[in-house]
């Protein structure tokens, strides 16, 4: 577990124990996958090898990796997918993020006045309307050429026949043994009879959630959002003090919303807009050193590290001042993207010295460990980023009594209270307050950079808050440093999100690079291989190469053929 410290707050993000630093790459001619587990990659490949397409690959990896990668993933959490279709040359973009119960209220985490920083995270409340299955299914239905019965059919042979368990899931099962065993259902999964963690080496099965499964792929979404898999799914959460209702599931829909497109360096950068602040943010960040040349300052010196470091200070600040549900608030999305708006945060920087993060707005009144990340390039040149979390490891630590199916805690992605930060120090604003039926700002960023009418880089993140940085510095590396995707994943980060006011650094950057910041006034905190990246390029090379790279800092595996 990362730990990042400042005087004021503790930021807890989920980062792998034992797997090494690096990326694993794989190359092909005819599509390739990027996902956080092998099995995940290999079950996105499967889909391409029988005819189907980037959608269909994508839809294939997430459900697997809801099986294989529990602790960040699976069908009772939710996402946002942006999908490239190279026929039309157009991108779309889909909202399966969770939803707050139409019971929630404002003040619903407070007493007497007080926050119950607990609620919010752990339990019933926690839980908010999943999206992943209505997701998929939209996203199938709209844009795949295959059966949601098809895509789920990895997802169920893995469940049912079971798989090894590898160091990531192994490290996230001991980080939470305690917590595990206060549900029957986790800890008939995750642990074994005397109480002990489900270790690596050893072959875990998940019988419950194949038959889960099995249901969804013959009766499609209505098989989740009604019927006997909803009276449990709301019998379970009732029971652990929960509001959500049949109405709630019912009434769930996915939105289909237009996308964030930003310029950089006559490259399209393709983002999601609201709730998720990855677009919008990545797109600002890109706007701000955009006039820097961030190419010609050296990969990863001072001085470019320096840039980035106060750009991230910029940008998170307008990310808790003006981001939320675009459905229930105002988001200045034209204007937070202008050049006169990117000018205006480059006022507060200095090319010799760290500007206080208080020169971009005190603490107004007032981000997803949880989350796997997929990316997706197919032989028609279609391409996919998806990105689905159930927020925190283990979402609210509860499962649906005899579905294994792992619920989310994604109402703790709210600002529950005034200048109180959520599980990974974000602050926020009235923006993103609780409202009945509002989905939560997200820090997730699926990301397709575009040459023309061409896809030239799919990329995107787990880790909360670093989800954000991690994706705009491997954009940045392939862009601007002209990096081959597995260096870029591979290469050392930074992370700064305004508040606190600390500078995170992975400690592969030089000792000398670091005293350097130092000096301009930056104070440096340690950055323990927080976020992982997973992404495809498309390359020119003796015709059209795909190469995929999955990132070491939570075990992943690429494939390709």
């Amino acid at each position: 577990m990362l730990v990042l410290r400042s005087r004021a707050i503790v930021v807890f993000l989920v980062a792998p124990l034992l797997a090494p630093v690096g990326a694993t790459a794989a190359t092909g001619r005819h599509g390739a996958v990027a996902a956080e587990h092998r099995l995940a990659s290999e079950a996105g490949l499967e889909m391409l090898r029988m005819g189907g397409n980037a959608v269909d690959a994508a839809a294939a990896a997430v459900l697997a990796s809801g099986v294989v990668n529990p602790s960040a993933s699976g069908i009772g959490g939710g996402g946002f997918m942006v999908v490239y279709r190279a026929k039309e040359a157009r991108a779309h973009t889909l909202d399966f993020r969770e939803r707050a119960p139409l019971a929630a209220s404002r003040d619903m985490f407070l007493t007497k006045g007080k926050l119950d920083s607990q609620a919010s995270k752990r339990g019933g409340l926690a839980v908010a309307t999943p999206g992943e299955v209505a997701g998929l299914a939209l996203a199938l239905e709209h844009f795949g050429t295959k059966t949601f019965a098809e895509v789920a059919a990895p997802a169920i042979r893995l469940a049912r026949d079971g798989f090894v368990v590898e160091d990531h899931l192994a490290s996230m099962i001991a980080a939470f043994t305690k917590a595990l065993a206060e549900d029957p259902g986790l800890a008939s999964v995750f642990l074994h009879r005397d109480g002990t963690p489900i270790r690596a080496g050893e072959t875990l099965r998940r019988p419950e959630l194949a038959h889960t499964l099995e249901a969804i792929a013959a009766g499609g979404p209505s098989a989740f959002y009604g019927g006997d898999i909803a009276a449990d799914t709301l019998a379970t959460v009732r029971a652990r003090g929960g509001i959500l209702a049949a109405e709630d599931l019912a009434r769930y829909r996915v939105v289909q919303r237009p996308p964030v497109i930003t310029t950089f360096a006559g490259w399209q950068v393709v983002g999601m807009p609201p709730p998720s602040s990855g677009g919008g943010i990545i797109g600002e960040l890109l706007n701000v050193l955009a006039p820097y040349r961030p190419g010609e300052l050296g990969f990863n010196s001072a001085t470019y590290l320096h840039l980035l470091a106060e750009g991230l200070k910029g940008v998170f600040a307008d990310r808790a001042r003006w981001y939320g549900d675009p459905d229930f608030v105002d988001v200045p999305l034209e204007r937070l993207l202008s050049p006169l708006h990117a000018s205006e945060i480059r006022r507060h920087i200095s090319a010799v010295r760290a500007t206080p993060a208080s020169a971009y707005g005190e603490a107004v009144p007032s981000a997803d460990a949880g989350t796997a990340h997929i990316s997706v390039v197919d032989e028609q040149g279609n391409a996919v980023a998806c990105t689905t979390s159930i927020n925190t490891p283990f979402g609210a630590l509860i499962s649906v009594a005899g579905r294994d199916i792992v619920l989310n805690d994604t109402m703790d992605d709210f600002v529950a209270a005034p200048e109180t930060a959520n599980a990974y120090g974000l602050l926020g604003s009235e923006q993103n307050a609780i409202a009945a039926g509002k989905r939560p700002l997200s820090s997730m960023a699926p990301t397709i950079v575009l040459h023309g009418t061409s896809v030239r880089l799919v990329a995107g993140a787990s880790g909360g808050p670093l989800i954000i940085s991690a994706t705009a510095q491997v954009v940045l590396d392939v862009l601007a440093f002209s990096m081959d995707v597995r260096r870029a994943v591979r290469a050392p980060r930074i992370h700064h999100q305004w508040m606190p006011d600390v500078l995170g650094v992975e400690d592969r950057i030089p000792v000398t690079t670091r005293a350097a910041l130092h000096r301009r006034g930056h104070a440096i905190e340690p950055l323990d291989h927080g976020a992982a990246v997973q992404a495809v390029e498309v390359v020119e090379q003796d015709g059209r190469l795909l190469r995929a790279a999955s990132d070491q800092r939570k075990g992943g595996v690429a494939a390709a053929y």
